[in-house]
This record gives C-alpha cells, sequence and structure tokens, in this order.
C-alpha cells in the first residue's frame, strides 16, 4: 500500500512546539512526512521548526526548516516562496498557529484582543493568501486549519478572543471550500478538544491551582476520562490532507473524545 501522501509536498506553519514533547504542528508535520510528503517546517523559533525538520530527517524523510512570522504578510510570503523553491509545489498547507489570551470583554486589553485575531485569524488569512496562488497553478491542493472546540461552544475558559478568532477560522474555512472548488482546492478544519500538549502548561495552567489539578480537571470534562494527544490531531489532519479525503471539503471536525456531545458546564 502507498504512502497516502506520497509524491506531495506540505507546508506547515506552526511546526515547532512550545515546549519539550509533542505539540500539534510538530506531530503533523511529522506524520506528513511519514506518509510521504515532503515537509516545509515553519515556525516564528528558528529553532523549533529545525528540532522538528530535523527528526524528520533522522527518519529518512526530507524536510526543511524556515523561521517566520505569520502576523507579517511580507516574512509569510517569504516562507511560503522558499518552499516552493526547494520543493517545486506545494500540495498541502497545514495552519497551526494559535495563542490563547484569558480573560473576557470588560478585563481583556484591546492589544491582546487584537493579538488573538491577528494571530489565530490573521495567519490563515496571510498563508492562504500566500499558498493558494500556487495550488491553483499546479491544479488543486489540501487546506488544514487547525481551530478549536471553542469556535463552536463554551469550553469553560474565559477566553472571548480565543472563541471570537476559532469561530472565524470555521467559517473562513468554510468560504475558502466553496469558493476554490472549482479550483481542486479542498479546505478543512479540525476542532481540537482538551488536548495534552506542551501549550497547555503555558497558556491554560494559570487558571487552576497546579498543572496536576488542570491534568485532572480537563481529563474529567471528556467523556472517557482523559484528553487526547497531538497525534491525535495529526492523523485527523492526514486523512483532511490526503486523496482519501478528496470528497470532503467545508468540513469543521471535532477531535475532542466526544467532549462535543456533552452539555458545557460552567467552572
Amino acid at each position: 500500500m502507498n504512502k497516502r501522501l506520497e509524491n506531495k509536498c506540505a507546508i506547515v506553519f506552526g511546526a515547532g512546539s512550545s515546549g519539550p514533547g509533542w505539540g500539534n504542528g510538530k506531530a503533523a508535520a511529522v506524520l506528513y512526512a511519514r506518509e510521504g510528503a515532503k515537509v516545509a517546517c515553519i515556525d516564528l523559533s528558528f529553532e523549533a521548526a529545525q528540532e522538528t525538520a530535523e527528526i524528520i530527517a533522522e527518519e529518512g524523510n526530507e524536510a526543511i526548516a524556515i523561521a517566520a512570522d505569520v502576523t507579517s504578510l511580507s516574512s509569510t510570503r517569504e516562507a511560503v516562496n522558499a518552499a516552493h523553491k526547494a520543493f517545486g509545489k506545494l500540495d498541502v498547507l497545514h495552519n497551526n498557529v494559535g495563542i490563547t489570551h484569558m480573560n473576557g470583554p470588560v478585563e481583556l486589553s484591546e492589544a491582546d484582543f487584537e493579538a488573538s485575531m491577528k494571530i489565530n485569524l490573521g495567519s490563515v488569512y496571510h498563508t492562504t493568501k500566500c499558498v493558494i496562488p500556487h495550488m491553483i497553478e499546479a491544479g488543486g491542493g489540501a487546506i488544514v486549519n487547525i481551530s478549536s472546540l471553542a469556535a463552536i461552544r463554551w469550553t469553560g475558559y474565559p477566553y472571548f478572543a480565543y472563541y471570537a478568532s476559532k469561530a472565524a477560522v470555521n467559517q473562513a474555512t468554510v468560504a475558502l471550500a466553496v469558493q476554490y472548488a472549482k479550483q481542486k482546492i479542498r479546505a478543512n478544519c479540525i476542532m481540537p478538544g482538551l488536548m495534552d500538549t506542551p501549550l497547555i502548561y503555558k497558556q491554560i495552567s494559570t487558571q487552576y491551582a497546579t498543572a496536576e489539578a488542570m491534568v485532572a480537571g480537563r481529563g474529567a470534562a471528556v467523556p472517557g476520562g482523559k484528553m487526547g494527544d497531538a497525534w491525535d490531531v495529526a492523523y485527523a489532519a492526514l486523512f483532511l490532507a490526503s486523496d482519501e479525503a478528496k470528497f470532503i471539503t467545508g468540513v469543521c471536525l471535532p477531535v475532542d473524545g466526544g467532549q462535543s456531545c456533552t452539555v458545557p458546564e460552567p467552572r
């Protein structure tokens, strides 16, 4: 059986990890490579991107590392052009960049609100603006945006800007899917639920007394009693990026252990 992304080239924004372990973007980049893709690992931190690219290379697969700031159109364009120059085409765009700012609108600073929108939604705008022309030229492609269960429901945290920006990512994905369907470009997004990744220990743990309390509390909110991990998101992304999903577009897929089937509870 052939590898699912054989002869394809993927560009992964947010391919590094925010700490030790496996973040969603890092796992997706490595899995794409394992399935045959050449991967451009892009991150704000070159060291983080390089770490992922080195893991891919050590496994005998092909990757390059590029530093880019997705809040800057010029930086994003330079990264996309470098990836296209290295590989000659771009078949898969994976958007994993995101940030969480706590607080409701009363307490939330204007700067944090604007940063959330610029990073979480603006990254999708900048990357698709730069990558889609290459996909059209090549005759098609697949876009996978990483959204959040927070896009469609209360998840227990007071992060107004995160809810708003991720809801916008969902609808932006739908708009991309319909607008570019005739150009054979598919666009889908994944809505991770409560995942155990390095990011939560930096951006979510302040909402709990201890990190242990965070892990226990988040696990208890999932029907199965345990959080998911980066590989759960990566395998969903692999399917959506592959030709196995050739008739799937405009989908916002929960990867949440069934949490979206439950009634939200206030914390």
